[in-house]
């Protein structure tokens, strides 16, 4: 991921492509990949609103953005607790904040560890449950590895905090980039961890490296019976640096990912699946690997966190500078792409759902790489609503 900022508005060139890759659990590691999905070029028309459930109905931003908290230094992750509360992280200190329902903030404890350096730090954060949020997941940037650990979290709204840290996935490659660091739990109840490369681009399509994959684990820590490579936390490979995780109505994972010079991608997630990386980038035609279903240049997005609310997936794009959304067709083809806000806020790190008609959308623009303006880094709360 280059962090200079861009002087140039552009299109972004989206292709989508239809993911027809039946992939069943593994015995053993793949000697013989699937087949490539045939491609499709995105269609120009805007997806339906009006039949269908909820998950047809194509949604974009509406109105003016509004901060909900600013003065952030380097944040990387907000969780939202069911009583509205949100713990956001800093990601060079290691510390954790809590904004209460009310606006109010208070220091919830530093996570013990952390090392930063370069992108490195106190990455992505998780609670198993929003209805009884008992531990806090985090992803860290530690002295010899990247790591996963949970935590007890105590205390009311406005006064919660942290216990010592349980160490639960452990040896993942640590790098001055390409750190990967998402934490999502999916519909499964299953620890969804994406891991970039550490920018040794060998670890992708090696199976006994943690790097370059997105990993599936129970909430201990533990490797789930039904992963495709049995003994192993392997749920894909062949990534370079995969930073955002969401699910959709119908249960299929969406990723977000950086690409190195050309594209960056978006891809639909199979288990057991090789995206790649580094033999192709982006669109690549070859029967060994699985496309991604969108592909952007990489001064358009660089992608980090993605949101989805109902079938509609938003986008937080870094050198880009602008939220993308993305409308898929019910079979997964990505009919269109469409930016809003391009260059209004800067780095856009993070979207979150904060329910069916709003989402929060972190700026990253004093990690290093941005150029701040007063009052950086800010949360941005934004209104949704369907496409006219």
């Amino acid at each position: 991921m280059r962090g200079r900022r861009r002087a140039r508005v552009a299109r972004a060139t989206s292709i989508a492509l239809c993911l027809l890759v039946a992939l069943t659990a593994c015995t053993g590691v793949p000697t013989a990949p699937g087949p490539a999905a045939p491609t499709h070029t995105a269609g120009t028309g805007t997806p339906s609103t009006s039949a269908g459930s909820a998950g047809d109905v194509a949604l974009a931003p509406t109105g003016t953005p509004k901060t909900v908290l600013d003065h952030l230094h380097a944040p990387w992750s907000v969780v939202l607790l069911a009583d509205s509360s949100a713990l956001i992280d800093d990601r060079d200190s290691g510390r954790v904040i809590e904004r209460t329902r009310d606006g109010a903030t208070h220091p919830v404890g530093a996570v013990p560890g952390v090392v930063h350096s370069g992108e490195g730090g106190l990455l992505g954060l998780a609670v198993q449950s929003a209805q009884s949020p008992h531990y806090l997941y985090a992803y860290l940037t530690a002295a010899k590895d990247n790591r996963v650990v949970r935590m007890p979290l105590s205390g009311a709204p406005g006064h919660r905090t942290l216990g010592a840290p349980q160490p639960l996935v452990t040896g993942i490659p640590k790098g001055v980039f390409h750190n990967g660091g998402r934490l999502a739990f999916g519909p499964d109840g299953m620890l969804y961890i994406t891991t970039g490369d550490g920018t040794q681009t060998s670890n992708a399509q090696n199976l006994k490296s943690l790097g370059g994959k997105i990993l599936r684990v129970t909430p201990t820590g533990d490797v789930p019976k039904d992963n495709p490579f049995p003994g192993s936390p392997v749920y894909s490979y062949g990534h370079r640096n995969p930073q955002g995780l969401a699910w959709d109505s119908t249960g299929r994972l969406w990723a977000s990912e950086f690409g190195q010079d050309t594209w960056d991608e978006l891809n639909i997630i199979r288990p057991g699946a090789d995206y790649g990386w580094p033999v192709v980038e982006g669109i690549a035609h070859d029967h060994r690997f699985v496309d991604p279903v969108v592909q952007w240049h990489t001064d358009e997005a660089s992608p980090s966190g993605i949101a989805i609310v109902g079938d509609t997936i938003f986008m937080a794009a870094l050198r880009g500078e602008r939220l993308w959304v993305i409308h898929p067709s019910p079979d997964g083809h990505a009919v269109q792409t469409k930016a809003y806000y391009d260059g209004e806020y800067g780095r856009l790190r993070l979207v979150v759902a904060a329910g069916r008609d709003t989402l929060w959308v972190v700026t990253n623009n004093t990690d290093g790489r941005g150029s701040p303006k007063p009052g950086d880094d800010r949360i941005l709360q934004v209104r949704i609503g369907p496409v006219s």
